[in-house]
């Protein structure tokens, strides 16, 4: 498992920061995205899947998280 930052981007897209390997990648799509449930599979623009446990509630961003890669990219 990796720590990884979720971010809006100055375009107002959400990215997934991986300091490790300096990639940061739009997300451009979440499991789970309401206010009451956010998280779980997180695919990247480049293909990559990442998961995240999901939260309770929508978290404010930017967030710290652990993720788990499921899929390379």
């Amino acid at each position: 498992m990796a720590n990884v930052m979720i971010q809006y981007t100055e375009q107002g897209e959400l990215s997934l920061y991986l300091a490790k390997k300096d990639l940061e990648e739009v997300i451009t799509q979440i499991e789970f995205d309401e206010e009451e449930k956010w998280g779980g599979e997180l695919t990247l623009a480049n293909g990559a899947i990442y998961y995240v446990e999901p939260y309770g509630v929508k978290p404010k961003l930017p967030i710290s998280v652990r993720a788990k890669r499921l899929q390379a990219a």
